[in-house]
């Protein structure tokens, strides 16, 4: 109903979406992070919103909206007023995954407009610090070892460290019970409890307790090694070729947003991307940054199409059922 109104107004007023565009924005802006405080999406929409807050001029504040796997959050994005004034960050999980796995009410290629890509992250394959196992192989062998006696720790259905543990059960003839989370930040805190036994997750979330010696890191899944962590092996070296696995983060508005502001807001994006304290802060989380090309609205639209077109297809045969 809100996007109707607003569309009514802006085709009965000539010239109101542009006025409204050359103004904006003239309050805070709300970005809606789908996911718990303290997990990997909003630690990486932290580190944007004050750089942007002051290329737009005005504040960029942070709502978290969890649950659901992020599709609580991701809806509120969709059933926003197309004004500008709320914008949603989200992951692979969020605005790919979750379209494979549930029977939602929005369509993430129709009712969201692209702003920008933002970075993408590896996983670290962890565990709690008193698993026995020194190297990845040993922890593989402690695994089969013990078979459904263990919990995998995940931020909810269809979230990184689910498809990723399914995917590493495949790979390794492993299989342990999955423990859903409402984020994974809860899920890294019962994992330095000791009180499950492994998990994966994205190094913005990981490395602080892996560096502060509360859990054990055993490798990254990706082709190189992380610049903020360099003692840690890849899945290559660690014994595990080729199991690479990537959390992109992207950033959208509802669908109808004029695109005069979309612009302005792309142009806060790509201002962040390119503070070198931003770059630094990212790079820490073990974040990788896109070229400026990768960062239009468009080349998020196409992207995000082409992992759709990928993934969906692959989460499905895996028949991941909504609990």
């Amino acid at each position: 109903m809100k996007k109707l109104l607003a569309m009514v107004v802006c085709a009965a007023v000539p010239g109101f979406a542009t006025a409204s565009a050359q103004v904006y924005p003239t309050r805070p802006i709300t970005m809606i992070v789908p996911a718990s405080a303290g997990g990997p999406t909003d630690s990486i929409g932290r580190t944007l919103t004050e750089r942007m807050g002051a290329s737009l001029g005005k504040n960029v504040i942070i709502e978290n909206v969890g649950g659901a796997s992020g599709t609580i959050g991701t809806g509120r994005v969709e059933r926003a007023a197309p004004d500008g004034y709320t914008i949603g960050i989200g992951g692979w999980n969020h605005y790919v995954v979750n379209g494979a796995i549930y029977t939602l009410p929005y369509d993430f290629l129709k009712d969201f407009e692209p702003i920008s890509q933002i970075a993408t992250g590896p996983m670290l394959i962890v565990s709690r610090k008193t698993v026995p196992a020194k190297d990845l192989k040993e922890f593989i062998g402690w695994l089969k070892a013990n078979p459904d006696n263990l919990s995998f720790g995940t931020g909810g259905l269809g979230s990184p460290p689910h498809i990723s543990g399914l995917s590493f059960e495949k790979t390794t003839g492993t299989h342990f019970q999955f423990v859903p989370y409402r984020g994974t930040a809860p899920a890294m805190q019962d994992l330095v409890a000791g009180h499950i036994d492994l998990m994966f997750d994205q190094a913005s979330a990981a490395l602080a307790p892996i560096l502060g010696g509360s859990i054990r890191a055993y490798a990254v899944t990706a082709r190189t090694r992380l610049a903020s962590a360099p003692d840690i092996p890849t899945v290559d070296e660690a014994g595990l070729p080729g199991f690479y696995v990537s959390v992109w983060h992207g950033m959208w508005a509802p669908k109808g947003t004029p695109k005069e502001i979309i612009a302005k807001l792309n142009a806060a994006v790509s201002d962040a991307l390119a503070d070198p304290l931003v770059r630094k802060r990212l790079a820490e989380i073990g974040q990788e940054l896109p070229s400026r090309e990768q960062q239009t609205p468009a080349a998020l639209a196409a992207f995000h199409k082409a992992e759709i077109e990928k993934w969906w297809p692959i989460i499905r045969a895996a028949s991941i059922k909504p609990e």
